[in-house]
């Protein structure tokens, strides 16, 4: 196998196992709730906890990526959200699930980036889109993965035989450190870089100019309206359709399903997308689209408009999510690549996460048609957002972005 399917297969297992990490304690939540005798409210700061730690990590571990190589750190990462899970198994009381879940997130934030950076300086530029968007689609492979386990494992063994399971990304660590070299091109960076370079903040970076500092606030505020609208639609609109279609569980755990295929399948349509037309081109009819898509999406009736529509908006609002690791990674020079991704992306992560708090404000407020003009709105921004992107170092934006 050459180096860059190593990167692909290494980066795409890691954001599987986070994302199978990352919903475990959706699977888990009643139980955990039953088991330490809280409210919803309460059980429901697990993942704002996570959320908080993967923020942390994606900082911490960027830098010390940047500085110290991808694939070391990136193994470190993996062992830690491994040890967060494992240990969130052995917890007697709600504050240890946060302390462990916030041990974990740290670990998980820490991965992405670090995992989309190796993948980008390892692939063509004209073949960054597709590799990313291959890496990408390892969170809903993480999301199968993790129904799979839990429907084996919950009713016989309990919640914690659970995240148990999660000590066995330790093993993966030790064969990536095994069998991945570090990127050349980060190798090149280090022999290159001045002293003065060196001592340089790393973080700073991403605002050491007008022009960074509006290509990095831009690009934060796409991750947030990216990951605010997959929340927003993942985590209300089963009961929505419930409540405005009569759909059965059984029947929204269909379009669940269905989503989903419409999500991978939009990713790796968007990577050659992506490849082939430009970031810019991409992203713009991508944006639009997804406006449109949850917009019309609201006045869908019947099961089969419900369930097509459905594949459509997951195709179109979540196929996005592939071209981000590229798209950071042709903005941001090598020694600060692994920061800028990990940084923009957990903050987009952080703050995208309230999302559901607002949409569910609306739909008590409001009604579904409502909710849904929210989040094609936010589209509609995030395009407008998009069209002031440059190219973070000085000189031409590069041909993806253009």
């Amino acid at each position: 196998m050459d180096y860059r399917k190593k990167t692909v297969v290494a980066s795409v297992t890691g954001l599987t196992l986070e994302g199978m990490d990352i919903m475990f304690i959706s699977f888990a939540m009643s139980l955990i709730i039953a088991e330490f005798h809280i409210d919803l409210a309460t059980g429901g700061l697990i993942s704002s906890i996570t959320n908080i730690g993967m923020l942390l990590g994606g900082i911490v571990f960027g830098v010390l990526a940047d500085k110290y190589g991808r694939v070391k750190v990136f193994t470190y990462t993996i062992i830690l959200f491994a040890v967060g899970t494992a240990l969130t198994g052995l917890a007697t009381s709600i504050e240890q699930v946060y302390v462990f879940r916030f041990i974990a997130g740290i670990g998980a934030g820490g991965e992405y980036g670090i995992g989309m950076a190796l993948v980008a300086e390892a692939w063509p530029k004209n073949k960054q889109g597709r590799a990313s968007s291959y890496v990408s689609v390892g969170a809903q492979y993480g999301v199968i993965l993790a129904a799979l386990l839990s429907a084996m494992i919950l009713p016989a063994f309990g919640w914690r035989a659970l995240f148990f399971v999660g000590v066995l990304p330790v093993i993966f660590a030790f064969i990536v450190r095994k069998n991945l070299d570090e990127s050349p091109e980060w190798l090149a960076a280090q022999k290159q870089k001045k002293t003065a370079k060196a001592d340089k903040g790393k973080l700073l970076q991403l605002f050491d100019s007008p022009r960074t500092t509006c290509t990095t606030l831009a690009l934060i505020l796409m991750a947030t309206v990216q990951i605010a609208g997959y929340n927003g639609l993942m985590i209300w609109l089963p009961s929505m359709l419930q409540k405005s279609q009569g759909l059965s569980v059984s029947g929204s755990a269909l379009w669940t399903i269905s989503t989903a295929v419409g999500m991978i399948i939009g990713m790796l349509t968007f990577g050659r997308i992506m490849d082939r037309f430009g970031a810019k081109r991409a992203y713009g009819a991508f944006l639009i689209a997804s406006a449109c898509a949850v917009f019309l999406y609201a006045n869908a009736t019947g099961a089969v408009m419900v369930l097509v529509g459905g594949a459509i908006v997951g195709f179109f609002s979540n196929g996005m999510f592939a071209g981000y690791g590229a798209l950071i990674g042709s903005l941001y020079p090598v020694e600060i690549r692994s920061t800028a991704t990990n940084t923009i992306f957990n903050i987009g992560r952080a703050v995208g996460g309230f999302s559901p708090i607002l949409v569910g404000y609306i739909l008590q407020s409001y009604d579904m048609k409502v909710a849904m003009l929210y989040l094609a709105g936010l589209y509609c921004l995030s395009f407008l957002v998009m069209l002031t992107v440059k190219r973070a170092s000085a000189g031409k934006m590069t041909e993806a972005v253009a």
